[in-house]
């Protein structure tokens, strides 16, 4: 007549094995498509336009100080100048954004 809560899992158990993953892999596919991925678009974009840097460039840093290349030094490294005479070194990676870039010198 009443059925024992032994009887009720092992008929609930039953099932395909598979069909116990769906959700979870349905929710890591969300998860990438709408956190992961454009992410990894976001810091592609950044990384490219840091390595696009030149002197004359103006710049906005993290900490909101605009600022204008004046020297590439290297792979990590600018110098800028913050102000009239006033040049700092910063790191490449903390330039947020590019206000405006110089054209590349002409080759002729």
């Amino acid at each position: 007549m009443f059925a024992t809560p032994a009887y009720a899992q092992a008929a609930g158990a039953g099932g395909n094995p598979i069909m116990q993953f769906v959700p979870l892999i349905l929710i890591f596919v969300i998860m990438y498509l709408l956190l992961i991925r454009p992410q990894q678009k976001k810091m592609k974009t950044h990384q490219k336009m840091v390595s696009e840097l030149r002197r004359g460039d103006q710049i906005v840093t993290q900490g909101g100080i605009i600022a204008k290349v004046a020297k590439v030094k290297d792979d990590n490294e600018l110098e800028v100048e913050i102000a009239d005479g006033t040049k700092v070194r910063i790191v490449r990676s903390t330039v947020a954004q590019v206000i405006s870039k110089t054209e590349p010198a002409s080759e002729g």
